[in-house]
């Protein structure tokens, strides 16, 4: 019990004793009623955080993790068919030099992640003979300015793939690998053909890339070595994509199949689309009609949606003919949430219309005034069936 000294007031006389007073009655009151002087956030069981204005402020909750998305970017062109005509026009005093017709397009190449080209014709170089229609053989130097141009990846499983038989493709094998070009669809040994491209990005996404065609014109794989070349062939396509799945995040699966010329899709290409599809690859590259044919989304039996062109017609060749002249780069990304190594979505397609001019310079086809009225056309034909393409301009 408190004991309270009244004498104090008389003796003091003064306003200041009445309030002393009055002090001491009070915390006599919350004292004898069991009251804290205590401030009741300070002793909360369950604290608050502290006010995040205090100097000393901690951080008392738990942080979430990020999730973040990873995210990459992906270009791709069609059919790089190097006639003589473009060759003769490439010819320099020491060699050929192919870089002044397709600089104009190096802006969109490099800045993407990964920049895939088909490749339809061998580089073995003048050593082999170089050659046109319908036996190609090119230079090598075309390798070296789709590098500089911003290509990672080549594709060569193609019609045009044994033009020079076994020697043909061993000759630009070793160049790819000489100057460090990733390519895919034509081999020089059976464990290669067995191993997956597997594109490695900084952004911890890995890409693989699987290259098929329809046949060689007639030119059959040597006897013991159907490995040279990848066909389309669903046993071997399914073992293939299997195994790229539980290498890769994304599978791009590349294929040079269907009819010449026709600006719709046959349907076995329909057949062979559908095929990747319900096997949960992420993209399909198509080429050899050499004309561009739509875009679209095809949808897997497992509910999975697969971006697919259909055909990226020629992207550098020496055909003549308006609609031969068309082609394009293909960009879209690919979306990897953080947390997740399964769930990979081809996202934001997007579509750069080109043109092989009569001196075989490859430009934006909207940079050409007078085919304006072109150019608009063939931008509803590729958006027919994906009316959320965008074009780069």
């Amino acid at each position: 019990m408190v004991t309270i000294d009244l004498s104090n007031i008389h003796r003091e006389g003064s306003l200041i004793s009445l309030i002393r007073f009055t002090i001491l009655i009070a915390l006599s009151s919350l004292y004898l009623t069991g009251c804290s002087l205590t401030p009741s956030f300070l002793e909360s069981s369950d604290p608050e955080p502290i006010d995040n204005h205090s100097t000393s402020s901690i951080e008392t909750t738990e942080k979430k993790p990020l999730n973040l998305n990873s995210r990459i970017s992906v270009s791709a062109v069609g059919d790089v068919l190097i006639h003589e005509r473009i060759y003769q026009k490439a010819r320099t005093s020491d060699g050929y030099n192919f870089m002044p017709m397709l600089e104009e397009t190096k802006p969109t190449l490099e800045s993407s992640t990964i920049s895939i080209a088909n490749q339809e014709t061998m580089i073995g170089g003048k050593e082999l003979g170089l050659s046109g229609y319908p036996t190609f053989n090119s230079p090598k130097s075309i390798g070296d300015n789709l590098k500089s141009l911003g290509i990672d990846v080549v594709t060569l499983a193609n019609n045009h793939t044994l033009d020079k038989g076994i020697t043909g493709i061993e000759r630009a094998l070793d160049h790819w690998n000489k100057i460090d070009m990733k390519h895919t669809g034509a081999y020089t040994d059976k464990k290669q053909s067995e191993e997956i491209l597997v594109y490695e990005t900084k952004e911890n996404m890995d890409v693989a890339v699987l290259s098929y065609t329809y046949g060689t014109n007639g030119i059959p794989s040597p006897e013991g070595k159907e490995y040279v070349v990848n066909r389309i062939n669903y046993e071997k396509m399914a073992k293939d994509i299997s195994e790229a799945k539980k290498l890769a995040d994304a599978v791009i699966v590349s294929l040079h199949f269907g009819n010449e010329y026709q600006l719709y899709p046959s349907p076995y290409q329909k057949d062979v689309v559908q095929f990747a599809a319900d096997h949960e690859v992420d993209a399909v590259l198509g080429h050899h009609p050499h004309v561009l044919q739509p875009i679209k989304y095809v949808e897997g039996k497992n509910g999975n949606r697969m971006l697919t062109i259909y055909s990226l017609g020629n992207f550098f060749s020496g055909q003549l003919g308006e609609h031969k002249r068309i082609g394009g780069i293909f960009t879209f990304d690919f979306v990897k949430k953080a947390d997740s190594r399964d769930v990979v979505q081809a996202v934001d397609p997007r579509f750069q219309i080109t043109y092989v001019t009569s001196d075989y310079q490859v430009v934006p086809m909207s940079d050409i005034p007078v085919l304006s009225e072109e150019y608009k056309a063939k931008k509803e034909h590729m958006s027919q069936w994906l009316p959320e393409l965008t074009f780069i301009e």
